[in-house]
């Protein structure tokens, strides 16, 4: 199968592109996949594409940016010129831009392959029903997210015209199916990027490490976690280090040097800035704690799944959809109030002071994130899109040049 991937790429600062990075290191060896071709987003570094195992063929064409409203017709001519057996999406509703219009006109991609008769699935991380449009950074204006929410019905139900569109929560399945009568969606869990060796879960010497980890300012804050360490300190003697890994959520530039500013008088506050995909395991490796300073949550959380693959304890906020993947795929954490600093301060408390019980969570969390190892995940992919094409009798490869029939 000659597979097409419609995505953001490392080097790219777009969201979900670790995420295409992980599942490209997995199809490139599935033994039913003879090329990848990757329809990316436009960026100033070459594509990372250092990989150690043998694989397929990867093409890469960069045919879109964010923001443009030329997506649709970018990626489509992409579309008619490699003639991929297949397509497959990794979406979210703002995965093309943050203007109302560009965005949604790159989430019609899908529909124009169902037109073409390209078999699709649609990779869909989020669902609007369940953002908080405020937290997020889409629009704290209660009439705007009457407006954003009637938008988002109407291209969730374009979404769902592609041939399979996959969810990585149960939760996620029951709503679409349910206010949308979709007969199309499917469970295909998150999966976990890495799967290391068991580590020892032993510590370095020095400060104990508490680490965050992604793009912040919206719904991701990290002051409440400066405040609630600092009180963990005064509260145990206990040295530690706050660890904030990544870079500032695009929506909102400038949130982590101006966090940087406001607590400069804090000692032991350490801004690694964007994290290299080979720097993962080590600013991972050396976290007695990974916690989540979320306001809201917008999806199965890939972070909480490479904490896992690392056996890290892990503090999380009390939100609906993370607590919902801990009881489905088996991972524990401390809970939090989100709204709470003393709540997160006593969350983090109760596992630096307690070595066993930080290794109970830990142990846990390895064991919950070998269950879906990306090349399981990819497998998934790859028997959905071979059922697609059994059922349309798809015998030939190239769709009779239907590939070239419109746009």
């Amino acid at each position: 199968m000659k597979l097409a991937i419609v995505t953001a790429y490392p080097p790219s600062k777009v969201t979900l592109n670790e995420y295409a990075y992980h599942l490209v290191k997995q199809f490139r060896k599935h033994q039913n996949v003879t090329e990848l071709i990757l329809l990316t987003d436009k960026t100033e570094g070459d594509k990372d594409l250092q990989f150690e195992e043998e694989g397929c063929k990867i093409t890469v064409k960069e045919c879109w940016s964010f923001n443009s409203y030329k997506t649709i017709f970018s990626v489509t001519k992409a579309i008619n010129q490699t003639k991929p057996d297949s397509v497959l999406f990794n979406l979210q509703f703002m995965k093309f831009g943050d203007k109302k219009v560009a965005a949604a006109l790159g989430l019609m991609l899908p529909l124009v392959c169902k037109l073409k008769r390209i078999p699709n699935i649609v990779l869909l991380h989020n669902i609007l029903e369940e953002v908080d449009l405020g937290s997020a950074g889409f629009t704290s204006n209660k009439m705007m997210q009457k407006i954003y929410g009637f938008i988002g019905s109407t291209l969730t139900r374009l979404i769902l015209k592609a041939d399979t569109v996959a969810v990585t929560m149960q939760k996620y399945v029951d709503i679409l199916e349910e206010k949308y009568n979709a007969k199309n969606v499917k469970l295909i869990p998150h999966g976990t990027f890495e799967i290391p060796a068991e580590p020892d879960y032993s510590l370095p010497e020095g400060p104990l490490q508490i680490m965050t980890f992604g793009k912040f300012g919206t719904y991701k804050k990290v002051e409440g976690m400066i405040e609630a360490v600092e009180k963990v300190r005064q509260s145990t003697g206990l040295d530690m280090e706050v660890v904030i890994a990544g870079t500032d959520n695009p929506n909102v530039p400038g949130y982590l040097a101006k966090v940087q500013d406001d607590y400069k008088h804090v000692p032991q506050v350490r801004f690694t800035g964007y994290v290299e995909e080979e720097d993962v395991p080590v600013i991972f490796n050396e976290s007695a704690v990974v916690v989540f300073p979320y306001t809201s949550t917008t999806g199965s959380s890939g972070v909480l799944h490479q904490a896992g693959s690392y056996g890290k304890a892990v503090v999380m906020p009390d939100l609906g959809d993370l607590a919902l993947l801990v009881q489905d795929e088996g991972y524990k954490g401390e809970f939090f109030n989100p709204t709470s600093v003393d709540s997160l301060a006593q969350a983090i408390e109760a596992i630096v002071t307690n070595d066993a019980y930080r290794l109970e969570l830990a142990k846990t969390n390895y064991k919950a994130a070998t269950a879906h190892p990306m090349s399981q995940i990819a497998d998934m992919y790859v028997q959905t899109f071979q059922t697609i094409i059994e059922d349309k009798n798809l015998d030939n490869p190239k769709l009779n040049n239907a590939n070239e029939v419109i746009l």
